[in-house]
């Protein structure tokens, strides 16, 4: 039990003896004492004022002595300030810790709660490589995956693989109509980025056709358009004009954004691909033979990145398997109620009464949208599982789809309708502004993870502290700080906040980032080194009595707290939260090992005043070491042994 438990706990027992009155640890609010007073952690007695009916100071008074009393071991003293009981905890209860947790490496983690989380990650396309968005979207599902079941939970990490549909077509007709029978092997290229390549140069020949057509409309000429379109572009043009658009950006934006895309479709090229994905949907061999033979390309490049990047799945599924799943539950929901038909046969659900609006799930001449995929799937995944939750990763621009498909699968009565819980988080953007697929200034993963590495190695090489390692001591090293560098750089930001990623501020040795943690670990290492395996085989058999300084206990304290910062991280998923406490931990193990008074160093090992204080620090020392590799590996980062 953790210290701010145990204090939960007496400071309930102490209402309890004192108030009669029911109270349990739960409704105990503790906090760390603020550095201007005196003591570690700060109870706050106002709530137990209508029990005591005493003023707060009186309150505070009282449980502060009662607690004293009662728990000795655990407070050793105790001072009021106003409505706050500040309490001193007791040495031995930190140097207890200290003693049993050094040398473990499961600090923290809790025994299996018999609870099922399935979480869903990356959800790339088949028709691009991963990039810097997939990346945010990886750590976050891994880390979080890793910190829940350090929490107790048993997890199933899934990737739903986009790998069907109209984007897949367009690499697929550039690479027929452009390709001369490329391969990756022919071109020395990734698969994915082969692949890639011809989805942009799709995009480019689309553009280049489209724009006439857009000028024609902007004009005042609908001369490509017919029938329904025709009717939707005139209606659009006119909207264009009205003074109450003009005046407005957005919605000037938003007009403008479906007169592009209409006229995209109008386009030769897309009506290309809309035949290849017909032919694709009848299950034409040619077009299938090509499909498969191009997400091969793709998915050996995805698993490489993967490999680099240290990120694995328990479970795929893929869309060219599922897209057609949601249509028996329509039809049951159609039978239950659930959903409604409109005149031209497309199926709806009415969900205005619950703050949102009317919802397509599935069009008039009976093929599916996403929200019908997903309604399906989900029953899928339930089906393979029976999870208790179910956690999608995606990026906040999807938050009102999955407010819609929790609220449709509750109203169909589904069992994995509670579970359903959307992790939003915000997106990435370089200093330069936001990538765009289309136009192909999206930065590839695999060439970010490399610009990483190499700005390691040159950090590295400036600092000159390496000349002692073999090549591939330094390869691994220079993989190791790059790849930390960018993962901490995008944990570090709660997930729900859109970030700014630069690639030369996350590597900085000196900033809030993973270099400085990893070099922090190293150091630490380099200490613990200096002293023989006797040392530290000492070290488990010895108990300390000396009273304990300040930043001893601080340090201790901090260690202290990591259960409760990961069952935090667990609760919030969010790996934010982790991140910060590694730096602070970090951050406060080199103050104390650096701080001196009298141009001496306060808190050295090697010269510790006495025999006690030095095994107390090599305790201290090792148990930070630990706590810091422990953090960073729920973020997916490797600490080096020396930097």
């Amino acid at each position: 039990m953790s210290v701010v438990a145990s204090i939960k706990q007496a400071a309930a027992a102490a209402v309890q003896a004192l108030y009669q009155q029911p109270f349990t640890a739960a409704d105990v609010s503790v906090n760390t004492t603020k550095p201007e007073f005196e003591g570690e952690y700060t109870i706050v007695v106002f709530p137990f004022t209508k029990f005591s009916r005493q003023k707060p100071e009186e309150t505070a008074q009282t449980i502060g002595t009662w607690l004293a009393a009662n728990h000795p071991g655990l407070v050793a003293g105790f001072n009021v300030v106003k409505g706050f009981l500040n309490l001193t905890i007791h040495d031995q209860t930190w140097t207890a810790f200290v003693q049993g947790a050094h040398h473990n490496a499961l600090v923290g983690q809790q025994p299996a709660n018999g609870q099922k989380v399935m979480v869903e990650y990356s959800s790339p396309n088949t028709n691009k490589p991963l990039h810097l968005g997939h990346l945010r979207n990886n750590f976050l599902g891994f880390s979080v995956s890793e910190i829940l079941k350090a929490n107790g939970y048993e997890v199933i990490k899934a990737n739903l693989v986009n790998d069907r549909g109209i984007h897949i077509c367009k690499s697929m007709l550039a690479w027929q109509l452009f390709a001369h029978g490329d391969t990756p092997e022919t071109t020395g290229k990734k698969g994915d980025h082969l692949v890639g390549d011809f989805y942009v140069h799709f995009e480019s020949i689309l553009r280049d056709q489209s724009e006439p057509i857009i000028s024609r409309v902007l004009e005042g000429d609908f001369s490509d358009f017919d029938g329904e379109q025709l009717e939707r572009i005139t209606k659009l043009h006119t909207a264009l004009h009205k003074p109450e658009v003009q005046n407005d950006k957005e919605k000037s934006g938003k007009v403008k954004d479906e007169i592009k895309e209409l006229s995209r479709n109008r386009t030769e090229i897309m009506a290309q691909a809309k035949i290849m994905l017909q032919q694709w949907e009848a299950g034409n061999p040619e077009v299938r033979a090509l499909w498969q033979t191009m997400n091969s390309w793709v998915y050996e490049g995805f698993e490489a990145t993967y490999k680099r990047l240290g990120i694995d799945f328990d479970k795929m599924y893929f869309e060219s398997n599922t897209y057609l799943l949601g249509k028996d539950v329509v039809e049951e929901g159609l039978r239950k109620g659930v959903f409604f038909k409109k005149p031209d046969n497309s199926v709806w659900i009415d969900l205005t009464s619950d703050g949102l609006d009317e919802k397509l799930v599935l069009r008039g001449d009976g093929t599916s949208v996403y929200i019908t995929q997903d309604i399906g799937t989900a029953r899928l995944k339930y089906d393979d599982y029976h999870m208790n939750q179910s956690i999608y990763v995606v990026a906040d621009e999807q938050n009102y789809h999955f407010k819609v498909l929790k609220l449709i699968m509750q109203k169909l009565g589904e069992p994995s309708a509670d579970g359903i819980a959307h992790l939003s988080y915000g997106m990435v953007e370089l200093p330069h502004g936001r990538m765009k697929s289309r136009e192909g200034t999206v930065v590839d993963a695999d060439d970010l993870v490399e610009e990483m590495v190499t700005t390691a190695a040159r950090y590295t090489e400036e600092l000159g502290k390496v000349k002692d390692f073999t090549e591939e001591e330094l390869r691994e090293l220079y993989e190791t700080i790059g790849l930390g560098a960018m993962k901490f750089f995008l944990l570090k930001v709660d997930p729900k906040k859109k970030m700014v990623f630069n690639p030369e501020e996350s590597i900085d040795i000196h900033g809030f980032t993973g270099p400085f943690i990893q070099y922090s670990h190293a150091r630490i290492r380099s200490i613990l080194r200096e002293f023989s395996s006797g040392d530290m085989q000492a070290l488990e058999s010895y108990r300390h009595t000396d009273a304990l300084l300040p930043m001893e206990k601080e340090l201790i304290m901090i260690n202290e707290q990591f259960g409760d910062v990961l069952a935090e991280a667990g609760r919030e998923l969010s790996p934010s939260v982790i991140a910060n406490y590694a730096f602070l931990l970090a951050q406060t193990f080199n103050s104390f090992y650096a701080k001196k008074e009298s141009g001496k160093y306060t808190y050295s090992v090697r010269d510790a005043e006495s025999e006690d204080k030095r095994k107390l620090r090599l305790q201290i020392a090792s148990l930070t070491a630990n706590t810091i590799r422990q953090s960073m590996k729920f973020l997916g980062i490797r600490v080096p042994e020396r930097m």
